[in-house]
C-alpha cells in the first residue's frame, strides 16, 4: 500500500500498524452490522407496521425496496466520494446520517415519512459501508489484513441471523418503532469512539471525480423496474404501464452502459461484467439474495397472518434458517478450492429450489419451516460461490471495483426480491388465503431452479479458470 493511499483512508501512519486498529475494527463491524441488520431486522416487524399505519401492499413492500435500492444504487458513488474526502470524514457522515434516518423512520405515522426514512438510511449507508471497508484494508496488512476481512465477511450470516431474533425481539417488546431507534444510541457511541480513534489526516491532492449521472441513471432504472413489478399485481403483468416502467428501465441501463464508457470518473468499469467469472459472481449473489429475501418475506406474514403467531415466536421459528444459511457458506467454503466453483453453484441452486418448493405443496408450519430452512442452507452456498468467482481471479488493483460491483448487486437482488413475491404473494399478503403464498414459494422454486441451469452454463469450472493475476505496480 502506498503513502497515498494511506492518508486518503485515514491510516495513522503508513509506516507502521496503528495502535487501535483492533478496536477500530470492531466498532466499524458493529456500524457495518447495523446496515446489515437493517434488511432482516424490518422483515419481521413488517406486518405489525402495515397495521399500525395502515400501509397499502406497495408501500409496504417499498419499506424493505426503498432502503437496499438506495443503498445499492448509490454504494460505488459512496466509494468515489471515499477517495475524494477520505474515508474518516465520509464514515462519520454517514454513519450521523444514518443514525438522524433510523430515529425519524421510528417516529414515522405515515407511508410517505417510513419511506423517506428509509431512503435517508440507504444513501448513509451507500456513504458509510465502502469507506468503513477502506478503512479495514489501510488498517491492516498481511496475514492481519487477511484475518479483519474475514470478521467483516462473517458479519452477513450473522447479521441475518441476529436480525431475525432482534426484530422479533423488539416488535414483540418495545414494538417495531425500536427496530429503527436501536439504530441511534448505538450509532452515536460509534460516531463518537471512532472521531476520537481515527486521526485526521490529509487527503490525497490527486482526486478522482464523481459520476453522479451514472448514479442516478442507474438508481432511477432499478426504481422504475421495482415500481413496475410492485404495480404488476394490481395494474397486470401485460399491461401498458407495466411494460412501460420495464422498458424505461431496459433503456435506462443501456444509457448507463453508455455513459460508463465516455465518463472521465465512471461509476464501475463495465467491462468487468464481460468477464465471465465476474458476470457470473453478480448474478449469483443477486440471485441468493432475491430468494433470501422472498423467504423472509414470505414466512414472516405465513407465520403472523396466517398462522396468527406473535413476533418473538416468528423470529425464533427463523432461527434454523439463519443456521442453515452459515452452515451452507461453511461447508461451500471447505470444497470450494477441491471441486472449483460450478458444482457447489449448481448444488446451492438446485438445493434451494428443492427447499423453496416443499412449502408450496405443505403448507404446514412444519413444511414451511422446513423447506425454507433447506432453501437456505442452498442460499448460503451460493453467496459464497458468488464472491470467489467474482473475486477470485480479478488483478489487486481491480478487487475494490468487483467488490463493490458484487455488492451492488446483492443490494438490487433485496429489491427485487421483494417486489416480485410482493406481487405474487399479493392475495396472502393483505388477505387470508393460502393461495398467495403457494403461489409466491412456488415461483421463488422455479427461478432457483432456472438458476440452477443458469449457473451450470456460467460458471467456469476449474479447468476454465485463468491464473491469479499479478499484483500491479501501485500494489507493491
Amino acid at each position: 500500500m502506498t503513502r497515498q493511499s494511506a492518508e486518503r483512508t485515514g491510516q495513522a501512519s503508513p509506516d507502521g500498524p496503528h495502535p487501535a486498529r483492533w478496536r477500530i475494527l470492531g466498532f466499524l463491524g458493529v456500524a457495518q452490522l447495523m446496515l446489515i441488520l437493517d434488511v432482516t431486522v424490518v422483515a419481521i416487524a413488517l406486518p405489525h407496521i402495515e397495521t399500525d399505519l395502515g400501509l397499502s401492499r406497495e408501500a409496504l413492500t417499498w419499506t424493505v425496496s426503498a432502503y437496499t435500492l438506495t443503498f445499492g444504487g448509490l454504494m460505488l458513488l459512496g466509494g468515489r466520494i471515499t477517495d475524494l474526502l477520505g474515508a474518516r470524514r465520509v464514515v462519520l457522515a454517514g454513519l450521523l446520517l444514518f443514525t438522524a434516518a433510523s430515529l425519524v423512520t421510528g417516529l414515522a405515522g405515515s407511508a410517505g415519512t417510513l419511506v423517506g426514512g428509509r431512503v435517508a438510511q440507504g444513501v448513509g449507508a451507500a456513504l458509510l459501508s465502502p469507506a468503513a471497508l477502506s478503512l479495514v484494508v489501510a488498517l491492516f496488512d498481511g496475514q492481519e489484513r487477511n484475518k479483519a476481512l474475514g470478521v467483516w465477511s462473517a458479519l452477513g450470516g450473522g447479521g441475518a441471523a441476529l436480525g431475525v431474533l432482534l426484530g422479533g425481539a423488539l416488535t414483540a417488546g418495545p414494538g417495531w418503532p425500536w427496530v429503527f431507534h436501536v439504530n441511534v444510541p448505538i450509532g452515536l457511541v460509534i460516531a463518537v469512539a471512532l472521531a476520537v480513534l481515527l486521526p485526521a489526516r490529509r487527503v490525497a491532492a490527486a482526486r478522482p471525480g464523481l459520476d453522479i449521472v451514472g448514479a442516478v441513471v442507474v438508481t432511477a432504472s432499478s426504481a422504475s423496474l421495482i415500481y413496475a413489478l410492485i404495480a404488476a399485481d394490481e395494474h397486470g403483468w401485460l399491461t401498458a404501464l407495466t411494460g412501460g416502467l420495464a422498458a424505461a428501465a431496459a433503456v435506462g441501463y443501456a444509457l448507463f452502459v453508455a455513459w460508463q464508457r465516455r465518463a472521465r470518473s465512471p461509476l464501475m468499469d463495465v467491462r468487468l461484467l464481460a468477464r465471465r467469472p465476474v458476470a457470473t459472481g453478480a448474478f449469483l449473489i443477486w440471485m441468493a439474495t432475491a430468494l433470501m429475501i422472498a423467504v423472509f418475506f414470505l414466512g414472516t406474514f405465513y407465520f403472523q397472518h396466517a398462522r396468527g403467531y406473535g413476533a418473538m415466536r416468528t423470529g425464533l421459528l427463523f432461527l434454523p434458517v439463519a443456521l442453515a444459511t452459515m452452515a451452507g457458506a461453511d461447508l461451500t467454503g471447505r470444497v470450494l478450492g477441491r471441486r472449483g466453483a460450478r458444482t457447489p453453484a449448481v448444488a446451492g441452486s438446485a438445493i434451494a429450489a428443492v427447499g423453496m418448493a416443499v412449502p408450496a405443496f405443505w403448507t404446514h408450519p412444519v413444511g414451511v419451516v422446513t423447506g425454507v430452512t433447506v432453501a437456505a442452507a442452498g442460499t448460503g452456498a451460493m453467496f459464497v460461490v458468488a464472491s470467489a468467482t467474482a473475486l477470485g481471479q480479478v488483478a489487486p488493483h481491480e478487487a475494490g471495483i468487483a467488490s463493490g460491483i458484487v455488492s451492488t448487486f446483492h443490494e438490487f437482488g433485496a429489491s427485487f426480491g421483494a417486489a416480485v413475491v410482493s406481487s405474487v404473494a399479493a392475495a396472502s399478503l393483505v388477505g387470508t388465503t393460502l393461495t398467495g403464498f403457494i403461489r409466491g414459494f412456488t415461483v421463488a422454486a422455479a427461478a432457483a431452479a432456472a438458476g440452477a441451469i443458469a449457473a451450470a452454463l456460467m460458471t467456469p469450472g476449474r479447468q476454465d479458470a485463468p491464473p491469479p493475476a499479478t499484483a500491479g505496480p501501485e500494489e507493491v
